[in-house]
């Protein structure tokens, strides 16, 4: 009973669409352009509520996402181009056809080999590199992410945490080169190799390095409007106050709220 409840919801979404692109002046007037930077501001609203657990706004950002699938779905109607039905077909066809160890004959014993097997698979597809999918416009730390772990399922990839960490080691000294030599166009680049190496080492710890960045930067605004906050109860401004007096109330609020 539950699919069938779930392929009404999903079937009256599609009409509640069809009458929107037909009636309503805003919805008839966008193109898959007008809907792109919308569609990304939607995905970084579900990405916050992700990092937040928040459950009721996973759920909310889902139906808006979904929204905009359907959305697309039906502009691609309306040119000819493809179908709602077709897309649907398309990725369940993708992974029947990828996951041979549940709809083939194939065995794996783990997670991994299921990861190596989706890039052979891929290859064999007529995909021409095992980097093909990434796309360019990703933020550079999840980019960083994504091509280690495709060049992972290749094998190229360090053995031990530790190596990793010695790479780390190499590449601050490789900066500190940098600097030392006042060479500001290397110093970006060996910037980046620290960066590249510490989301390879974030992998190894198994965390997301994208999403242990953005919680720092969600406690370091919440701390610091907690400072602008305190400094306006004492009459004061921050940019009349020394460092020392900001670095004390800093260091009050983390005592307060060290986890956040």
């Amino acid at each position: 009973m539950e699919h069938n409840n779930e392929a009404a919801a999903f079937t009256r979404l599609v009409t509640i669409m069809d009458e929107l692109r037909e009636k309503c002046p805003w919805d008839r007037k966008q193109t898959v352009q007008t809907l792109r930077q919308l569609t990304i501001e939607e995905t970084y609203e579900l990405a916050d509520a992700i990092t937040d657990t928040d459950w009721k706004g996973i759920k909310e950002e889902i139906g808006d996402l979904m929204l905009h699938m359907v959305f697309y779905a039906k502009i691609g109607s309306e040119q000819g181009k493809f179908t709602l039905e077709e897309a649907l077909n398309g990725i369940s066809d993708k992974l029947v056809a990828r996951h041979p160890h549940i709809y083939g004959d194939a065995t794996v014993k783990d997670d991994d080999e299921v990861k190596l097997n989706w890039e052979k698979l891929k290859l064999k597809e007529g995909k021409k590199s095992v980097m093909g999918g990434v796309p360019t416009s990703l933020p550079a730390v999840v980019k960083a992410t994504r091509l280690q772990e495709k060049a992972k399922q290749v094998g190229f990839e360090w053995d031990h945490r530790d190596q990793v960490w010695d790479k780390v080691k190499e590449e601050m000294s490789e900066l500190q080169e940098a600097i030392a030599a006042k060479n500001q166009d290397e110093i970006e680049l060996e910037f980046g190799d620290l960066l590249f190496s510490l989301v390879n080492y974030a992998r190894f710890l198994q965390i997301d390095a994208e999403n242990a960045l953005e919680r720092t930067n969600k406690k370091f605004l919440s701390r610091f409007t907690q400072m602008e906050a305190l400094a306006n109860q004492a009459g004061k401004s921050l940019p009349d106050m020394t460092l020392a007096e900001m670095d004390a109330i800093w260091n009050s609020i983390k005592k307060q709220n060290p986890g956040t």
